[in-house]
C-alpha cells in the first residue's frame, strides 16, 4: 500500500520564498474544521478544537486503510480573520475569529468522517458543535514562506495588504490562511515556519 505525502504530491502548496509572495492557484480541497474565536493563546475552544482535530484526523488515516489507502496526516492549518481587519496585522487576538482545520483526502467519504468523530467521542466526550468535513476552494492566492514567531508575522501581513495587493489591483477573497510546518512544541520560536496565505480577486 503506498503512503501518500501531500507535503510532496501537492508540493506546492507547503512550500514558498521567504520573505516575498509569489501567487499559486489552490485547487478545492476537504478538511476536518472546527470554528472559534478569541485569542488562540487563552482561549478553551481553540484547545479544544486542537484537542478533536488531531484525534479525528488519525482516526480518518487509520479507517482509511480499511479501503486500501493510506497517507501521512497532513499539517494544522487555520483560516483568522476579525471584523476590522487592521486588528488582525496588528496582533490584536481578543479580536480573532478563527477556523482550525486539518486536510482531508478526497476519498474521505462521509460515513468514514462520521465513524472517526464517533470514535472520538468515546475518548473525549461531546464534539464541538462546528465540527465538520467540508471543502474550501481558494482559488488564486498570494503565499510566502514565514520563519520565525507567529506574532513576528504583522510586518510581511501589513506589506500584504497595504502595499503588494493594492500594487496589482487585488483584494481579499477569503480569510487570511496559515499552514504550520513546524511543530511549537519541539521548535524554537526563531525557526518556526508557517506559510502565510492570502486568497485575492481584482478589485
Amino acid at each position: 500500500m503506498i503512503k501518500i505525502d501531500f507535503k510532496k504530491s501537492l508540493a506546492n502548496l507547503y512550500t514558498a520564498p521567504a520573505g516575498r509572495f509569489v501567487e499559486i492557484d489552490v485547487p478545492a480541497l476537504g478538511f476536518v474544521k472546527i470554528d472559534g474565536k478569541g485569542n488562540p493563546n487563552t482561549s478553551s475552544a481553540y484547545r479544544q478544537a486542537i484537542e478533536w482535530l488531531y484525534p479525528v484526523s488519525y482516526a480518518l488515516k487509520f479507517a482509511a486503510k480499511d479501503i486500501g489507502r493510506d497517507y501521512v496526516v497532513p499539517p494544522l492549518e487555520g483560516l483568522w480573520w476579525a471584523d476590522d481587519p487592521t486588528d488582525f496585522a496588528a496582533r490584536r487576538k481578543d479580536r480573532w475569529r478563527w477556523t482550525m482545520m486539518i486536510m482531508a483526502p478526497d476519498f474521505i467519504a462521509p460515513p468514514l468522517f462520521e465513524a472517526a468523530v464517533a470514535k472520538t467521542r468515546r475518548k473525549l466526550g461531546d464534539a464541538p458543535s462546528s465540527l465538520r468535513l467540508e471543502p474550501l476552494a481558494e482559488g488564486r492566492s498570494l503565499q510566502t514562506l514565514h520563519v520565525g514567531s507567529y506574532d513576528e508575522e504583522g510586518p510581511a501581513l501589513a506589506h500584504l495588504h497595504n502595499e503588494i495587493m493594492p500594487a496589482q489591483g487585488l483584494t481579499f477573497a477569503g480569510p487570511h490562511h496559515e499552514i504550520y510546518l513546524s511543530d511549537p512544541r519541539k521548535t524554537a520560536l526563531a525557526k518556526l515556519k508557517t506559510i502565510l496565505r492570502q486568497p485575492v480577486k481584482p478589485r
